[in-house]
C-alpha cells in the first residue's frame, strides 16, 4: 500500500533520473552563463567609467 502511495513500485523511474540529470546539466549551464555575462557587465560599466573620467580630464577650464 505504501509503495502505491508513493507512486513506484521498485527503485527510481529511468525517465525521472534523466530529466532530472538533464535538468541539474541546464541549471549549471544558465549559472555559468549568467557569471560570464556579470563579469561582460562589469568589465563595460568600468569601461564607460573610465571614458566618462577621461573626458571630464580632457574639458577646458570654465571662464571665471
Amino acid at each position: 500500500m505504501a509503495k502505491a502511495l508513493f507512486g513506484h513500485v521498485g527503485g527510481p523511474d529511468p525517465r525521472m533520473v534523466s530529466e532530472m540529470r538533464r535538468l541539474q546539466q541546464r541549471v549549471r549551464d544558465l549559472e555559468a552563463e549568467l557569471i560570464r555575462l556579470q563579469a561582460q557587465n562589469d568589465a563595460l560599466a568600468a569601461q564607460s567609467r573610465d571614458e566618462s573620467l577621461t573626458r571630464l580630464q580632457d574639458r577646458e577650464p570654465a571662464l571665471t
